[in-house]
């Protein structure tokens, strides 16, 4: 199948470049002409603009870091709207339902259909194919992609209303976004007293406090030091803003979440919203005045 795909970042390059791998022909475009490049060297086409790839293509998938080059790919002057060919627009970011209703309304005025289609499970995801992918639309078009989106990982249908992937994608972040926050209050207080941080993640993860932060966060990013798990801070708090949002239009209470927010805010501010997401747990450390590592060893043995 014929496939158009904007945003070739962290994720997008590895969902596009899967799409090639299965037999695709895909026409991309990204901002920086190396993004593209990359693709272009495993058989892509490079397009000159978001409308140029909805000229050449029925399909057209996006992946992109913010609300505001969502809605440009999607309804500016150059976007896919703009597009002679394009029938369908697969949106795998994450805008939260206001803007993927908004979208909606405006494709349908060109007899575009919007298919909402968020992705969960990071970078190393994306790379696998085990991404976890949240599509709502109308049947008939969802059935047409779906192949396509079985590529990226597990495809879950949550209905027809645009925007209820949307919803579904900030409730599963709002939930990741709080057991990072809390694992690393909770670590920090632990190595404060003098606990080994290490054993620590193995004591919770064999018992009823385990979650996506110690079993996968903590050990990989956190622990070593590295802070690499492949998604920034300001990304996150967007993520957690959008899903307040969506919670107060709603009218449902946001007691602990709000708490978890101010901890993003705190990141955002005093690490940075470029910074991978791990570091929440810097601000905590900071104040406590210990850090959360693993101990090294000597060639010797012991451990320091």
């Amino acid at each position: 199948m014929d496939i158009g795909f904007i945003g070739l970042g962290n994720m997008g390059r590895h969902m596009a470049r899967r799409l090639i791998e299965a037999g695709h022909k895909l026409t991309v475009f990204d901002t920086r002409r190396e993004a593209m490049d990359k693709l272009v060297a495993l058989g892509a086409q490079a397009a000159r603009s978001p409308a140029d790839v909805a000229d050449r293509t029925e399909t057209v998938m996006a992946s992109l870091p913010s609300l505001d080059a969502v809605l440009a790919v999607a309804t500016g002057g150059d976007g896919v709207i703009a597009g002679k060919r394009v029938r369908r627009f697969v949106d795998l970011s994450t805008t939260g339902s206001r803007v993927a209703r908004q979208i909606a309304q405006a494709l349908a005025a060109r007899y575009i259909v919007q298919i909402d289609s968020p992705v969960s499970g990071g970078v190393n995801g994306a790379q696998k194919g085990t991404l976890a992918v949240m599509v709502s639309g109308p049947p008939a078009d969802v059935a047409l992609v779906k192949p396509l989106l079985d590529i990226f990982g597990r495809v879950f249908v949550v209905g027809e209303k645009p925007g209820l992937g949307q919803t579904m994608k900030l409730a599963n972040n709002l939930l990741t976004a709080t057991a990072l926050a809390a694992t690393s209050e909770a670590m920090v207080m632990g190595v404060k007293a003098g606990l080994d941080p290490t054993q620590m993640i193995e004591i919770i993860n064999a018992g009823s406090g385990r979650n996506t932060a110690s079993m996968d966060k903590f050990p990989k990013s956190i622990l070593p030091g590295t802070f690499d798990f492949g998604f920034t801070t300001g990304l996150m708090m967007k993520d957690v803003r959008l899903g307040l949002e969506e919670a107060k239009a709603l009218g449902v209470p946001t007691e602990v979440v709000s708490a978890v927010g101010r901890l993003w805010e705190l990141a955002c501010s005093e690490i940075g919203p470029e910074k991978d997401f791990t570091t929440i747990v810097q601000p905590v450390e900071r104040r406590a005045g210990v850090t959360v590592r693993a101990k090294t060893e000597h060639k010797s043995g012991h451990k320091q």
